[in-house]
């Protein structure tokens, strides 16, 4: 299987460079070595702690950065990408990363990917943990908003059905469920209180805690 390692949009309105999926260097290796370990917020949202390497669940995976930092912490990740062509630049930035070798190969060996709608697919994992990274709309301020995510919005759109999928979420997952989402934007009241809150300074993560493990992690 091949796919093209990388996208132009700049004819249809977006500027940016090429979108393309790089587990290898620029800011993932940046990420990877001065990202600050398992006291990152991405970690503790989804209970990475000394001794624990759960198998997380990404259900809305992008471009593979989360669950690449997840995996390079211990975890075991799945990825799920609905989109065909992120689905592409997902498994060429995989595949190169597991060519570089070394610590690239060992973070890949911990991660599979799958092609498909996390909706349908959730219920056949049994995953302890799940994240999701919906695709929001565009601010009104769209400078705001890197280059990278404009494109990638252009080509998959606004996950309309980001309510479904978090109720599918918490009826699977076994351990908990963390949604990302901007640190000032309002809970989804359909889906009730989460169990507590990880802000940043631009993003947060609701965790839900799923009452038969809220002792275990």
């Amino acid at each position: 299987m091949g796919y093209e390692k990388s996208i132009n949009l700049s004819q249809n309105g977006v500027a940016g460079k090429p979108l393309a999926c790089n587990f290898v260097s620029g800011a993932v290796g940046h990420r990877l070595r001065f990202g600050g370990g398992r006291g990152q917020d991405l970690a503790r949202a989804v209970g990475l702690k000394p001794g624990i390497n759960p198998h997380i669940v990404d259900a809305t995976a992008g471009l593979g950065r989360d669950a690449f930092l997840m995996a390079s912490l211990g975890a075991t990740v799945t990825l799920i990408e609905r989109s065909p062509i992120i689905f592409g630049l997902l498994y060429d930035g995989m595949a190169m990363a597991s060519k570089a070798g070394g610590m690239s190969a060992e973070i890949i060996d911990r991660m599979t990917l799958l092609n498909g709608d996390s909706i349908n697919l959730l219920p056949t994992l049994s995953p302890e943990i799940i994240l999701i990274d919906p695709m929001h709309p565009s601010r009104k301020k769209s400078a705001l908003v890197k280059a990278e995510m404009r494109q990638i919005r252009e080509l998959v759109g606004v996950d309309g059905d980001q309510i479904e999928l978090m109720r599918v979420a918490l009826e699977n997952a076994s351990k908990r469920v963390v949604l990302k989402w901007p640190s000032r934007a309002a809970s989804m009241a359909e889906i009730g209180l989460c169990s507590h809150q990880i802000i940043g300074k631009s993003v947060r993560y609701d965790v839900f805690m799923q009452y038969s493990s809220q002792i275990q992690i």
